[in-house]
């Protein structure tokens, strides 16, 4: 099979490798579609995210659909031919954090396309079948790679607490914040504000639901917010992994209110308000990918609550993964999510 390989860091070439075999309780999947997340990017321009770091050879992509190749012994509920998306990280099933329902904490969870494991910018992958869900009838392989952000940010809606009647504000109009965004409307959120610094982002933001769209370099995003609710959102969600976006989601809160670290920087540490959060006795939450989120996140989008098709701007095939890659880093204003087809 082809696979393409970040051999170092900048340099993603196209090799050809052995396709695996599905071993007991597997599933050999071609791979149709995988987004390009931005930790491939980081992983591409930098080798690191914050602790996880590049040591050699890589096959980056998790975000990925495609189809039932062949099936190991032992699987049922599945068949050759059906289409799948792949929830990305397989965990132990044994240790404590498994067995309490938080496999996304596992220790040994192996998690595509994160250092040591390769991902999934190949014809074909070997998973277990236990995390291949089958997609609707009718939903396409873009929609089904869609289908990991959207976990992400069904997890945060879930982790923050979002109900019904509640307000909310997203940092960060990426793929993530927008998914977050429609996420935390199929909770409940009635308000939705967003802000970002490209144009792009935000009118498609207005179209998915945000009452709010505000370009964070030309206004004061804080004073917008706090003026339309009289005093703060009741959910802030940082998405965008940068130090002065949490800044803004501590001082966008109501007392009382909940803020929840979405985003990853690089470098892993940034400074924070403390006395702001004590003082308006704010919660602080974090997510790590999710957990038990793919079955929700299928149903928002066949249901038509989440969509997913209008963030997908840009398609490359295999064999230009790396100019993908680039495009993805350079283009900021016009790629939302950039797609590469197998």
């Amino acid at each position: 099979m082809r696979v393409a390989v970040m051999e170092r860091v900048g340099e993603v070439v196209v090799r050809e490798r052995p396709a695996p075999r599905p071993g007991p309780g597997e599933v050999l999947v071609r791979i149709r579609a995988v987004g390009i997340c931005g930790s491939d990017v980081h992983y591409f321009v930098e080798g690191r995210i914050g602790k996880f770091v590049v040591t050699g050879p890589i096959i980056l992509g998790h975000e990925c659909a495609g189809e039932v190749a062949e099936l190991g012994a032992g699987v049922s509920g599945l068949a050759e031919g059906e289409r799948v998306a792949i929830e990305p990280g397989w965990p132990c099933g044994r240790c404590p954090f498994c067995r309490a329902g938080r496999y996304n904490l596992c220790p040994d969870v192996r998690f595509l396309a994160t250092p040591p494991d390769d991902g999934a910018f190949a014809e074909y992958l070997a998973v277990p079948a236990d995390f291949a869900f089958t997609l609707p009838r009718g939903m396409s392989f873009a929609a089904g790679a869609m289908m990991e952000p959207l976990a992400v940010g069904v997890h945060a809606a879930r982790r923050a607490g979002v109900t019904a009647g509640s307000s909310v504000a997203v940092v960060g109009a990426g793929p993530i914040g927008l998914l977050t965004l429609q996420a935390a409307s199929a909770f409940g959120a009635t308000r939705l504000f967003v802000s970002d610094v490209v144009e792009k982002r935000l009118a498609l933001a207005r179209e998915l639901g945000a009452e709010a769209a505000v370009n964070a370099a030309k206004a004061d995003v804080v004073a917008e917010v706090r003026r339309a609710t009289s005093g703060g959102v009741d959910f802030t969600f940082e998405c965008a992994g940068a130090a002065q976006a949490v800044g803004d989601c501590i001082r966008m809160l109501r007392p009382g209110g909940t803020l929840t670290l979405v985003g990853m920087t690089a470098e892993g540490t940034f400074p924070v308000d403390v006395g702001s959060l004590l003082a308006g006795e704010l919660d602080v939450r974090t997510v790590f990918r999710y957990a038990h989120c793919y079955p929700l996140a299928i149903e928002l989008v066949r249901t038509g609550r989440v969509r997913v098709e209008p963030l997908v701007t840009h398609r490359f095939p295999l064999e230009r993964t790396a100019e993908a890659l680039r495009f993805a880093r350079d283009h900021k204003a016009e790629a939302i999510k950039v797609l590469v087809e197998v």
